[in-house]
């Protein structure tokens, strides 16, 4: 008795990879300037670097997962903080694109020349590829909210299919996406336009991959059985995040390749 837990909070044990996670990254970014200064073995220590960031990855929240489902830590008011954590990184996120609007509105509307988009840039078709990949991301967005709703009313067999069907939907918008750069008209460096246009589609496309694979483990780990009607954060946390990657590409979809076009 005298060793039960009196309180509902998580008093995490001590864990060794937020320093091998640090490490890591400082290894895969010495690696990178390497790399970008072709300095020999650039390619082996970015390389490194990377791997030692996906094993922190997987290690990491490996150890959440037990904590969650076997150690029973993640009680309802852990989940409250979590829940305030996955929010203020959203927001933090939110800013992240911000700042890319905001470079591409200064010189939208105010442009160097009066012109925009420059003179010699040829954009891409709003309602081509770029209309695709918005009905697919908005599909995805009705698709893990379905799955969402079955996992809340015990219905799993619908929570897999919708949770499915979402994660293929973000592969299919990820190639669709690198199928568009492959017929761009304009490189990275040509411009003001080009280096803004590739940075948001392209930290957009980035999040929609992480998205992608934040999802997929949540399908493996339905399929292991983790998830319940009242508990399944993990799962909550994810159809956040691709939410706001969807909001996103709405965004940039009217701004970038509508408007701005």
């Amino acid at each position: 008795m005298s060793g039960a837990n009196k309180h509902p909070y998580h008093l995490v044990e001590a864990s060794p990879w937020p320093a091998v996670g640090a490490a890591a990254a400082f290894t895969a970014a010495i690696g990178g300037v390497m790399y970008m200064h072709e300095v020999a073995h650039g390619v082996a220590v970015l390389g490194l670097g990377l791997a030692l960031v996906l094993m922190t990855m997987f290690m990491w929240w490996r150890d959440i997962i037990r904590e969650a489902e076997y150690q029973g830590h993640h009680t309802p008011i852990v989940q409250i903080g979590m829940r305030y954590g996955m929010m203020l990184f959203i927001a933090s996120e939110v800013m992240f694109f911000v700042a890319f609007f905001w470079a591409f509105f200064d010189r939208a509307l105010f442009p160097m020349g009066g012109v925009w988009p420059p003179e010699g840039i040829e954009t891409f078709d709003p309602f081509d590829l770029p209309l695709i990949n918005t009905l697919v991301l908005l599909l995805s967005g009705c698709t893990v909210t379905w799955s969402h709703h079955a996992l809340q009313h015990g219905n799993r067999r619908d929570f897999m299919w919708g949770l499915g069907t979402t994660v293929l939907l973000g592969a299919l918008f990820t190639g669709l996406q690198a199928l568009e750069y492959s017929h761009a008209p304009f490189g990275f460096t040509d411009g003001v336009y080009p280096s803004v246009f590739y940075m948001a589609t392209g930290f957009h496309g980035f999040h929609v991959l992480v998205g992608t694979c934040f999802l997929a483990v949540c399908w493996f780990r339905g399929y292991a059985g983790h998830f319940t009607a009242k508990q399944h954060f993990g799962f909550e946390a994810a159809a956040w995040y691709w939410h706001f990657v969807d909001v996103v590409w709405l965004f940039l979809f009217a701004a970038v390749y509508w408007w701005g076009g």
